[in-house]
């Protein structure tokens, strides 16, 4: 088994990642799911045998910084690949210096999965795509 991630100008892997998982299987309009952001981002791509297979992106607002657009294609859930995501978002922030926090916005299903990885839920659940979220904030250690 031999799976990467890395960040990676290759937009175009990390859009139909994202389409797959967020247009086809969960029903957000194609016309949102690439937005102005996608330009500023850093984006993270994970391959398995060469193959892409999850992604997600950074977006800096200061001192604080976004994860957004986590997404896993079906073959590779259940892996910890999600996880892994996650924590090389972190990383990368890390690395950058000058962020104090990370937050986050998830799918109010995704919870108990970001609440593992330290994230603390706040605010009132908000609707995003047709979707129920929750903001999620964690600092950087």
């Amino acid at each position: 088994m031999s799976t990467k991630i890395r960040l990676t100008d290759d937009l175009d892997a990390c859009m139909a990642i994202r389409f797959t998982v967020f247009v086809d299987e969960q029903g957000v309009p194609a016309e949102i799911e690439h937005d102005d952001y996608d330009a500023v981002a850093r984006h993270l791509l994970a391959t398995h045998n060469g193959k892409p297979v999850g992604t997600a992106r950074i977006v800096l607002q200061g001192r604080l910084a976004k994860i957004g657009r986590v997404a896993v294609l079906k073959e590779a859930r259940g892996t910890g690949l999600g996880a892994a995501l996650v924590r090389a978002c972190e990383k990368e922030m890390a690395k950058l210096g000058g962020v104090d926090e990370t937050i986050l916005t998830a799918q109010v299903s995704a919870l108990g999965f970001y609440e593992k990885l330290g994230y603390v839920a706040e605010g009132d659940e908000f609707d995003d795509a047709g979707i129920p979220h929750l903001l999620m904030r964690r600092p950087l250690r």
